[in-house]
């Protein structure tokens, strides 16, 4: 199984990147959202990780982009703050809030992609 994470924090594209080939995944990293739509027809990834609050694109903007291509693709939006409330986020299949801990993260990608 394939993972695009796709954040312009480097200090989390690497551990997420670490926590998640631990479990076994392949992992491919995206710093931009430009970045991260190149990469999403290149790599056809299985689950896409996506930060919300980016410089180039916002992750809103390429979720709707990515869902376009691929709307059965589950993606999950990944933020620093809370936005939940937001019903633009809806379109993903999860959310999550930003941690050291990938708890979280690797239940929801293991739950997503058992489907």
């Amino acid at each position: 199984m394939k993972i695009l994470v796709v954040d312009d924090d480097p200090a989390i594209r690497m551990l997420y990147k670490e926590e998640l080939e631990d479990e076994g995944y392949e992992v491919v990293v995206a710093s931009s959202g430009k970045e991260a739509l190149e990469l999403f027809e290149k790599e056809s990834p299985d689950l896409v990780t996506l930060d919300i609050l980016m410089p180039d694109m916002d992750g809103i903007q390429v979720l709707r982009k990515m869902k376009e291509m691929r709307p059965r693709l589950p993606i999950i939006m990944s933020t620093a703050y809370d936005y939940r409330d937001d019903f633009a986020v809806w379109a993903s299949e999860a959310y999550v809030v930003k941690s050291s801990d990938t708890t979280e993260l690797k239940e929801t990608i293991r739950r997503l992609l058992q489907k």
